[in-house]
């Protein structure tokens, strides 16, 4: 989906772009409680960094090179959430291919890193902080105990 594309769905009206500008691609509130926590529990990571794999690229929220673990925090409309992911009824087009696209990435993205050697995590914004927190300390003590 390139927004270049001449067949790029085009959004209807001004309201549209300016919410679709103000969305933050990085550092949602999630991220960051998520990423304060880790810190304060003294894990070390880097955080939307780019993941180079072949001609494509990919920026997973918070990243621990050393045990090659990428962590995503997905938003439950961009990503589509089963629980509270949902669908426009204006500009059904834009929307469908907007969201699709999304979701497809998402998933060849995950299939990339996973071939490369890559352990990767998908949580979805709505997880509880703490609830996130302890899931992703459990995956990096058992990741870093297979790596010894």
């Amino acid at each position: 989906m390139n927004p270049k594309d001449p067949n790029y769905p085009k959004p209807l009206s001004k309201a549209v772009v300016a919410v679709m500008k103000a969305n933050k691609r990085a550092n949602t509130k999630p991220e960051l409680a998520i990423r304060a926590l880790l810190h304060k529990k003294g894990l070390r990571f880097r955080k939307d960094f780019p993941i180079k794999l072949g001609n494509r690229r990919c920026r997973p929220d918070i990243v621990f090179t050393r045990i090659k673990l990428a962590i995503f925090i997905d938003g439950c409309f961009w990503h589509q959430c089963p629980e509270h992911g949902h669908k426009p009824m204006a500009n059904v087009e834009y929307w469908e291919r907007k969201l699709t696209g999304n979701v497809e990435r998402d998933l060849a993205d995950t299939t990339l890193l996973r071939a490369n050697g890559w352990h990767v995590l998908r949580l979805w914004e709505h997880v509880p902080v703490q609830e996130a927190v302890d899931f992703i300390m459990e995956k990096v003590t058992v990741i870093r105990g297979t790596c010894s």
